[in-house]
């Protein structure tokens, strides 16, 4: 993984002093392990050239993070392409260039544009050329890609193709750092580290002043915070001519509606909650009398080890049936989930692919077969309310349906299916826009 900067024109060799780095040293450290070496390749009063290597170390990235890789902890590609790990290793070198913290001497120079050169790379991004233009060329650049030679064909159109990323301008250092430190996580769409309150200050302050003003703002903030629901903290003190957001008060409404709606079923011995999350509905419904049991299936690891440790503070409570946390997911069958008396997906369908929601019901409705099935999920229409526009309420959203688009695709897979239908809202209701959250409750049909 490198960063290269090259410079042309008068003064640029003060860049150095930018750096804090003497040009005739080799600067090499050791951060836990991985390797981190700067070189100027050449120094002169108005050509110079500078390169960041970084060589992380494989074992140390295996044994600290293998929980969070796609394949194995041995096999993927954070050793090779940029990501925020690339970035964090760097900061220390970088330090002083990043905060504009120079010697006093040369402060004058931090504000100072320079025509330069950024290669940074390999990346390995989902995004396409086209994309990654638009990030970079309203900051001002003119923006290449360089795809490696190799003995095999490669199609360089797939958007999964690592190619080394060039950037030409006039810019001063600290912003074309500062830039490269919020848009490298956002084309690779992977950050090592836990994301909470702190990563907003982060990107408030590396992105002040060219940020707020960037058309992509937006799916920016969605890339850089979509491992935290910490995106709609910015949102909501950008737009404030809109109403606040109590996100805390809807999710309770959301979970005493369900469970009222539980209580006054007949039949609920049995329960499954998909998508369980962190197990806040499922250790409520371990309070509800008439359930013997709670499946609280949910596919994230990290989740239902947050979910063990609530139902065991719960459990307390002599009172409290403990849910079973179970790893699933919503297109692999379990028999175990065959029959159930009560299913509730509980703001778990937007976060699927809009294509893969049928497929979805079929196993629900047809497979599972539960007596009850509750689905919640936002009413984008109500995001007018909020004055999100045409943003969806949480960063991996993949889609929210008009109140009209919910009813009548979920009539259309009841009457499929055999089931009943009934819909209702829920959270304060607006006059025009209607309940921020929308609720459908599918009753099976008495085979006779």
């Amino acid at each position: 993984m490198q960063l290269s900067i090259q410079a042309k024109g008068k003064h640029v060799d003060v860049l150095s002093y930018l750096l804090a780095k003497n040009p005739n040293n080799l600067y090499e450290r050791n951060e836990n392990g991985h390797l981190v070496r700067m070189f100027f390749n050449r120094f002169e009063a108005e050509h110079v050239d500078v390169t960041f290597f970084v060589t992380p170390d494989p074992i140390e990235l295996s044994r600290n993070n293998a929980g969070q890789y796609d394949i194995t902890s041995y096999i993927n590609d954070r050793e090779f392409a940029v990501s925020s790990i690339f970035c964090s290793l760097l900061r220390t070198a970088l330090g002083t260039a990043l905060n504009g913290k120079p010697k006093p001497e040369y402060t004058e120079w931090v504000d100072h544009p320079f025509s330069m050169d950024l290669s940074v790379g390999p990346i390995a991004s989902a995004l396409s050329d086209e994309a990654i233009r638009g990030l970079f060329e309203p900051l001002g650049y003119q923006v290449d890609f360089i795809y490696s030679e190799s003995g095999y064909e490669l199609d360089k159109t797939k958007r999964r193709s690592a190619r080394m990323l060039r950037l030409s301008g006039l810019t001063t250092l600290q912003a074309a750092l500062r830039q490269l430190y919020v848009l490298i996580p956002v084309m690779d769409n992977y950050k090592h580290y836990y994301i909470d309150e702190k990563e907003v200050e982060k990107l408030k302050r590396y992105g002040e002043g060219w940020l707020d003003d960037h058309p992509q703002r937006s799916f920016i903030l969605k890339q850089a915070l979509r491992f935290k629901e910490v995106y709609r903290l910015v949102e909501e003190e950008a737009t404030t001519q809109a109403p606040k957001v109590d996100r805390q008060r809807l999710n309770d409404m959301r979970y005493e509606t369900i469970i009222e709606k539980v209580r006054s079923l007949t039949e609920r011995r049995i329960v499954v909650d998909m998508g369980a999350g962190e197990g806040k509905l499922a250790s409520r419904l371990g309070f509800v009398p008439g359930i013997d049991t709670i499946y609280a299936v949910e596919p994230s690891e990290r989740e239902r080890l947050k979910a063990l440790k609530r139902y065991e503070k719960n459990a307390e409570d002599p009172s409290f049936k403990p849910p079973l946390s179970m790893f699933g997911s919503l297109f692999y069958v379990d028999d175990q989930l065959r029959g159930a008396d009560v299913m509730i997906l509980c703001e778990v369908i937007e976060h699927i692919d809009e294509d893969r929601i049928p497929k979805m019901m079929t196993t629900l409705l047809n497979l599972y077969r539960p007596k009850t099935l509750f689905v919640t999920t936002p009413n984008r229409e109500y995001n007018e309310v909020y004055g999100l526009d045409s943003s969806y309420r949480h960063p991996d959203h993949r889609f929210e349906w008009t109140r009209s688009e919910f009813i009548s695709f979920f009539e259309t897979q009841a009457e499929r299916f055999g089931y009943t239908c009934t819909f209702s809202g829920i959270g304060d209701s607006h006059p025009t826009f209607g309940e921020p959250t929308q609720l459908a409750e599918f009753t099976r049909k008495q085979v006779l």
